[in-house]
């Protein structure tokens, strides 16, 4: 079936809406730990819960690992030696399973009816108890359950947890865990409708597809000793845990896809890359060891090892995302970025001009891809202003030289036979430099007038540039006009 001497970790996601970070970092840790142990890495739909079920989410999980290169050995509709791949599909797998483990003594048949499940919780709210199955069915001789079973009264199939003594796992990141055995509840394995939960589900399913490595959150850690008492029980080999530590939306509310937090698309769509994305969520909580923080996905392979993941939560810091893709887009060529700029390039300007040289302004100050369309707000029409704009302690401008800057600015200008950067350059700072003054003074009363704005995507050069000789012209008259009338 499968090599039993190679590493094995799986991504198996629910299908209930988006693919939230949290669970992007988990398949990306699992391919990783994979990859470097050149091991299979499988990817399984755990679609159990159908109240929960997204219809559409199935695509979204297979698009946003194939956009990020994880892409899988085995799964739902690449096959495979261990398959089928999605859990609703493995009904009976389960079934087989749970009597066996009743037949082992690891479970048991439970009637009990929803209302008295539901009083029984209402009693330990009441009482401040934690709320535990009380183990009403447990002690049924086998006589009552054939005879309950043959009349047809519904029933769940629970974990048999021992009543006294202690379970020990190991997990790879928080070591040696401990949990008293009356702390853990009798979880139902089997639901009335036949699906398994997702604690019988996903424990059967790895040991029956091989699985080595579990790499999941740390909302799992205090499950983990049910899951080994589940192994035990069965007499099948326990899996090297990796519990990953949350990551965090700031130091007290976790990253959630219930509140709405961001997802991998809404990532994309705020114009963050897919490969920058990649790395950041990488180093939520996963140290490669020196200063190093920009890898691709082959360099991360060759430098993961699960001894660099942290106990502590990651904090999610958008500005260092920026950063990260920022480093991404200049590392890109001028052609690759215009193409990845275009639509948004367009969505700030509407007006027939060359995006060429708009993406080559933009390219070395550009963060994120959807600030694009508010810097290039100019463009297609200079804004109102006011004279208050050309006044700058730190140029040394205000209305009145400014107006003389522009003045003198203007017929060198003018006369330029080329428009491109080079000679608007060489003639505003040949300018400068025959006047004698500084930089801000001539540039900054330029870059005024031909944008209207306080804060650019360039200077006044690469603006000029992008608004071409004639319109440049006309708005720096503009500005002349509208200092004149000021004094």
């Amino acid at each position: 079936m499968f090599n039993k001497d190679e590493v094995r970790t799986r991504f198996a996601p629910s299908p209930t809406g988006y693919m939230h970070v949290g669970n992007l970092r988990t398949a990306l840790y699992a391919y990783l730990l994979t990859k470097s142990k050149g091991g299979k890495f499988i990817l399984r739909i755990e679609d159990t819960d159908q109240e929960r079920y997204v219809e559409g989410a199935v695509d979204v999980i297979y698009k946003t690992m194939k956009d990020t290169g994880l892409l899988w050995d085995e799964g739902p509709d690449v096959g495979g030696p261990v398959g089928p791949y999605i859990q609703s599909e493995r009904r009976d797998i389960y079934k087989k399973y749970a009597i066996e483990l009743v037949e082992r003594g690891g479970a048991y048949y439970c009637f009990c009816t929803k209302d008295r499940l539901d009083e029984m919780r209402r009693i330990h709210e009441a009482s401040g108890m934690m709320n535990k199955y009380d183990g009403h069915c447990r002690h049924l001789s086998k006589q009552e359950i054939d005879g309950l079973l043959a009349s047809g009264v519904p029933y769940v199939i629970r974990q048999k947890i021992p009543e006294s003594g202690e379970t020990t796992f190991h997990d790879e990141v928080f070591g040696d865990i401990t949990a008293p055995n009356d702390t853990l509840d009798d979880n139902v394995l089997l639901k009335t409708d036949g699906l398994p939960t997702y604690n019988f589900a996903n424990v059967v399913d790895d040991h029956l597809m091989g699985i080595t490595h579990v790499i999941r959150g740390i909302e799992y850690l205090s499950s983990a000793p049910k899951y080994n008492l589940l192994y035990e029980a069965f007499g099948w080999d326990v899996p090297i845990y990796v519990h990953c530590p949350p990551v965090m939306k700031d130091a007290t509310q976790k990253l959630s896809k219930r509140n709405g937090d961001a997802s991998y698309e809404d990532l994309l769509k705020k114009g963050f890359l897919k490969d920058a994305v990649l790395n950041y969520i990488a180093l939520l909580g996963w140290c490669p060891g020196g200063e190093r923080e920009i890898y691709t996905l082959s360099e991360m392979v060759e430098a993961f090892d699960v001894s660099g993941i942290s106990k502590s939560p990651a904090i999610f810091d958008n500005s260092k995302l920026e950063w990260i893709n920022g480093e991404y887009i200049r590392a890109m060529s001028a052609e690759q970025f215009h193409e990845t700029a275009l639509l948004w390039i367009k969505q700030g300007v509407k007006t027939e001009t060359d995006t060429r040289i708009i993406a080559e302004v933009l390219q070395p100050r550009c963060t994120k891809l959807c600030d694009i369309p508010e810097q290039l707000d100019f463009i297609d029409a200079l804004p109102d202003y006011s004279t208050e704009l050309y006044v700058s302690k730190k140029m040394k401008t205000n209305p009145e030289n400014s107006l003389d800057s522009l003045k003198t600015a203007k017929p060198v200008l003018e006369a330029l036979a080329e428009w491109n950067r080079d000679a608007i350059h060489a003639s505003l700072f040949g300018l400068i430099e025959k006047l004698g003054v500084k930089n801000g003074v001539i540039l900054w009363p330029v870059r005024v007038a031909v944008s209207g704005k306080q804060f650019t995507p360039g200077g006044a050069v690469e603006i000029c540039v992008m608004l071409g000789k004639e319109e440049s012209l006309r708005r720096i008259d503009k500005g002349i006009e509208l200092l004149s009338n000021s004094q």
